[in-house]
């Protein structure tokens, strides 16, 4: 079963995101309460937990839930093979695939420490099209993609 492993938030863009219990989701808006909310494309950010960890192996600095400015940590999920408009439901909620990776920021600790960084590569972006409460342990589940 795929599930959640951690939610994140942050109060400022450009700052690490940060565990929280749960995260609220919004219509049109995305996370209540984190930096990267809004209507737009890149509403919240997805990272498989099995991404982190080739990067635990090589990395020197810790890589805590957040540290790559995800909101949601996934594990048994291949988040990198989802195709745009992919569906998915999380926890209570519903998201749609809308971005695979992103391009990094040349400040990042992280590709500055092992000269590489995951996310622009595995990370995934999507947007919130039912809202609900998203927790750790939370199942996740693909649901049709939009025709």
């Amino acid at each position: 079963m795929a599930s959640v492993v951690s939610v994140n938030i942050s109060q400022r863009k450009g700052e690490q995101k940060h565990p929280v219990p749960e995260i609220q989701l919004r219509l049109r808006h995305g996370i209540v309460g984190d930096a990267h909310a809004g209507d737009w494309r890149r509403q919240i950010s997805l990272l498989a937990e099995e991404s982190v960890d080739t990067m635990r192996a090589n990395c020197p600095l810790p890589l805590d839930a957040g540290v790559f400015a995800e909101n949601i940590n996934t594990r048994g999920i291949e988040l990198k093979t989802l195709p745009v408009g992919t569906h998915l439901a999380v926890g209570e909620s519903e998201l749609e695939v809308t971005q695979i990776g992103k391009e990094c920021h040349n400040d990042c600790a992280i590709k500055q420490a092992v000269g590489k960084c995951v996310m622009p590569t595995e990370g995934i972006f999507a947007v919130v099209v039912k809202e609900g409460t998203v927790r750790p342990g939370d199942e996740i589940r693909i649901l049709e993609a939009e025709a």
